[in-house]
């Protein structure tokens, strides 16, 4: 098992990432193209606790090693599933999230969290990132450090990438949100 963990703050409120984060593969969002499609599966809200739990399928469009495809087949579409849960009183995004494709060959488990930051909680996030990647071909311990490094790897590309992105969607949902807010306060004004 190799692990990929990674962390940083966000220059925005809980409330703009939380709310940015269903846009987070949006056309805003040039770096995560990979990501072809959400589907959201099912949504609900727990009427004692508030927290919004919120099911997904996201599917992906990108390339694995040659050599993996070469010993495994495959093909460039894969799917995770993600569970997300919103606690809006106790300010913290948690989403777990899963592969669906290759899961027979490997476990890739993701945890990611946002809650405000403990240095400045009105204006600033933190993002907690940390996935667990397993490969499960039994016995052929090259081929499965082989593949467990080509995944971490690819995993930090990917989130990289995906923090670059999400910094873009923010700064949009601020702008257009703000845009919104000023539109709506001079008509109130008028």
């Amino acid at each position: 098992m190799r692990v990929f963990a990674s962390d940083c703050t966000f220059d925005y409120s809980w409330e703009e990432v939380s709310t940015a984060n269903w846009r987070k593969y949006c056309p805003w969002n040039d770096k995560t193209t990979h990501v072809v499609a959400v589907d959201t599966l099912s949504r609900s809200v727990d009427a004692s606790t508030g927290i919004l739990r919120t099911e997904r399928l996201i599917t992906c469009h990108q390339t694995a090693p040659k050599w993996i495809v070469t010993l495994f087949g495959g093909s460039a579409t894969s799917h995770v599933y993600e569970t997300s849960y919103v606690d809006p009183r106790s300010k913290k995004v948690t989403m777990c999230s899963t592969n669906l494709t290759w899961s027979n060959l490997i476990s890739v488990r993701e945890s990611v969290v946002y809650q405000p930051s403990k240095s400045a909680p009105e204006s600033r996030t933190e993002f907690k990132q940390d996935a667990k990647i397993t490969a499960l071909c039994g016995g052929w311990q090259k081929v499965k450090t082989g593949i467990e490094e080509a995944s971490v790897e690819r995993f930090g590309q990917n989130a990289k990438k995906g923090r670059e992105g999400f910094e873009a969607v923010l700064e949009m949902s601020r702008r257009v949100f703000g845009d919104q807010k000023e539109e709506q306060r001079v008509k109130q004004l008028a």
